[in-house]
């Protein structure tokens, strides 16, 4: 009564049972793809250029930080940190996680004289 015939028509075991996961799961392993090749591998691009254009900055670059200040660097103190001068004689120290761009590149490092 209650029994429709749908559950008497039990499949029996076949060799394409292992196809037929295949073909379900296919559809995730295409959208991961998208999504790798259109989200993450852009945005794993955009993370590596900052990260070399903080690195790069030197002393005379233009630089914004990511709390908004504009100022000048004066002087690279070490790999984590800058002195900016963001008004005259007005020295700061940030980070340099704390860069957000660098404006315009300032004049090259001046070498040691030789001897």
């Amino acid at each position: 009564m209650f029994i429709t015939p749908a559950f008497a028509q039990a499949s029996g075991a076949t060799a394409f049972g292992s196809s037929d996961m295949l073909v379900q799961f296919a559809p995730f392993v295409v959208i991961f793809a998208i999504m790798y090749f259109l989200i993450l591998r852009p945005q794993q691009r955009r993370a590596k250029e900052q990260r070399a254009m903080v690195q790069g900055a030197r002393r005379g670059d233009t630089i914004v930080t990511t709390g908004g200040l504009i100022g000048k660097i004066t002087k690279a103190t070490d790999d984590t940190e800058v002195e900016l001068e963001i008004a005259p004689n007005v020295r700061v120290r940030v980070a340099r996680s704390g860069i957000g761009d660098v404006r315009a590149k300032g004049e090259p490092v001046k070498d040691a004289p030789s001897k």
